[in-house]
């Protein structure tokens, strides 16, 4: 009941994952990133505890697939799962479940590695990573490219009502974690609304953090 991918951008060093279900609010539950360590999706009957349990281990030196490999041989209900992880330096490893929902498989490229389970069909995973290394720009947008490209190719065997975009960076927070947790009507074109406002202004608002006095305005009411 979810497709999603985990990539860095080889150019800048960001982590990002986009994530999409039937599930409500599924990226608040399966999506994780942190600046300087990679990013995980923890998806498929979902343990949340995952994902920073795999952050932690990659940030203590592990790659991914040594990450993955001590989830899989620690974690209860392992079975159930499907965790996708990427590292530091690029690097991809998934683990998924025999008892994964429905149609389960996986994909993965150069910086960026898709799963998904009770999928339409096999080649959602894949129609993902294609579209996600053919695409161009910010990390962002490769993302939302790559999802739509996912949700062309089939999606879920259902609809899909939730999504979510998590972007990491230089700084110890996500840089952007845009969520649709539940519409009717696409949350992926949802999400990549929201991206579309939130791009130009994602480093005016790290600015602000690290500090307000250099930080731009944009128009809201007492903010000079």
């Amino acid at each position: 009941m979810t497709f999603s991918l985990v990539a860095r951008c080889a150019e800048t060093g960001m982590f990002g994952t986009a994530i999409a279900s039937s599930s409500p609010a599924v990226a608040a539950r399966c999506s994780y990133t942190r600046a300087g360590v990679g990013a995980v999706s923890s998806q498929n009957v979902t343990d949340p505890t995952l994902g920073p349990i795999a952050l932690d281990l990659m940030q203590a030196g592990m790659s991914a697939d040594q990450a993955i490999a001590e989830v899989r041989d620690k974690a209860r209900f392992i079975e159930y799962r499907q965790v996708l992880a990427i590292d530091r330096a690029g690097r991809v490893a998934i683990h998924s479940g025999p008892r994964s929902l429905g149609i389960w498989t996986q994909a993965e490229g150069n910086g960026v590695i898709a799963a998904g389970n009770l999928l339409a069909n096999e080649d959602v995973p894949q129609a993902i990573v294609t579209a996600f290394e053919n695409a161009t720009g910010h990390l962002g947008d490769r993302l939302i490219d790559a999802m739509r490209a996912g949700l062309a190719a089939g999606g879920e065997a259902g609809p899909v009502h939730s999504a979510g975009l998590q972007l990491c960076d230089a700084v110890p927070w996500p840089v952007a974690d845009l969520r649709c947790d539940w519409t009717d009507d696409c949350p992926i074109e949802a999400v990549a609304t929201a991206w579309g406002i939130y791009k130009p202004q994602l480093k005016a608002y790290v600015q602000r953090a690290l500090d307000p006095r250099e930080a731009p305005s944009y128009g809201v009411p007492g903010d000079d």
